[in-house]
């Protein structure tokens, strides 16, 4: 059963950034990571909702820049 619902999860995730542009992939990758990294933040400090919150806010910018700065040198 935890099998079979890992795959579905897996699929989902997947085939859910299928259709998105490298911009939305870039800002929802960031968020993901940053919100991730900022629970780890905010547990060890107490609070791991505002850590995922703050840090999802921030890697979704850092994903936005970044995609940016690609774009700025030509790399699609």
């Amino acid at each position: 059963m935890r099998k079979t619902l890992a795959i579905m999860v897996a699929a989902l995730v997947v085939s859910g950034c299928a259709g998105m542009s490298t911009t939305e992939q870039r800002v929802l990758s960031g968020g993901a990571i940053g919100a991730s990294g900022g629970t780890l933040i905010g547990w060890a400090a107490g609070s791991p909702a505002i850590g995922a919150a703050v840090g999802g806010g921030a890697g979704m910018l850092g994903g936005f820049l970044y995609d940016q700065y690609q774009k700025s040198q030509g790399r699609p």
